[in-house]
């Protein structure tokens, strides 16, 4: 019997329903949370997903759960069919005459907190009777996402052209990788080096993504290692108290922290990366038409960034 048959016969909702938590939480412990279900429970469904696919989905180790290539690939038809359920769900449930429209907006959590605020504000200055819906996500996650219709309009970056495809990209900026540090940090004492500077506690963001990858090229270049003593996560806000209450040194994407810069709250070290850096950009799904709201966010994005 042919093994697509199978597959697809025997696949069932709480398989997906598992997979998209574990790609978006990144962790299985985190996934199980969110779907309140135990660990071990979820852990089984997915092996059982595994086994149905024929292939691994995730590579899991100490840092969590990694999509593969297969998973990466698989994760765009789970959200959308997860996705086309869930409009499904909602054609059961007339429009109420008068409600706000909503704008779902997808955007990398460096972009969440660095020009998203003042793009929000400009734009319900305009549109005050606009909802706009943000969520936060990794890159891989936020394109399947935007393809599965979870979004309208996201802010992330280039990826290859198997996961862009059905996508339409436009260049915002190149983000280049700052390390970062309070403005009386004792390193600033010194003659400041990238050895010196790995000589602290580091933060860093997690294998596997664009920041970690210019990190580790930077380290390479000058014959440095991470120390033992560092901090890996995705989360921009824990990053940036570890910085600014303590002595660890960021390796942070210029967008996140433009603002704090600005305000003197933190201090770049003269470090600079190699490379143009990683372009970051308006992305919508190709063929979609925007509502007006839609279009005058887009228009919003991009006064906000050209000044």
């Amino acid at each position: 019997m042919d093994k697509n048959y199978i597959f697809n016969q025997r696949i069932r909702l709480r398989h997906l329903y598992t997979f998209v938590a574990v790609a978006q939480q990144g962790t299985l412990g985190r996934a199980a949370e969110t779907l309140n279900l135990s660990q071990p429970a979820l852990s089984k469904t997915l092996n059982e997903l595994e086994e149905l696919a024929g292939t691994r989905l995730f590579e899991r180790g100490r840092l969590g759960a990694q999509l593969t290539t297969m998973g990466e690939q698989f994760l765009t038809h789970a959200v959308r069919v997860l996705d086309a359920l869930n409009h499904a769900g909602q054609s059961f449930s007339p429009a109420v005459e008068g409600q706000p429209e909503i704008i779902r907006l997808g955007a990398l959590t460096t972009a969440a907190m660095g020009m998203l605020p003042l793009i929000l504000d400009r734009f319900h200055k305009q549109q005050p009777q606009t909802t706009v819906q943000v969520a936060t996500l990794h890159n891989n996650v936020l394109l399947a996402g935007l393809k599965g219709g979870d979004f309208d309009v996201a802010i992330g970056r280039m990826a290859d052209a198997e996961m862009m495809t059905g996508l339409t990209y436009e260049l915002l900026f190149l983000e280049s990788l700052k390390l970062v540090v309070r403005p009386d940090h004792p390193l600033l004492n010194d003659n400041v080096t990238l050895s010196r500077a790995l000589q602290w506690p580091v933060v860093i963001s997690p294998e596997g993504t664009a920041p970690r990858r210019i990190a580790e090229a930077m380290m390479a270049e000058q014959q440095c290692s991470l120390p033992t003593h560092c901090v890996e996560t995705s989360s921009t806000s824990l990053a940036r108290q570890l910085a600014q209450r303590y002595n660890y040194v960021w390796f942070v994407p210029s967008g996140a922290i433009k603002e704090d810069l600005t305000h003197n709250a933190m201090v770049a070290l003269p470090i600079a990366s190699s490379g143009p850096g990683e372009p970051v950009g308006i992305i919508t799904r190709t063929g979609h038409a925007l509502t007006l709201s839609g279009e005058i966010l887009l228009a919003t994005i991009r006064k906000c960034h050209s000044g």
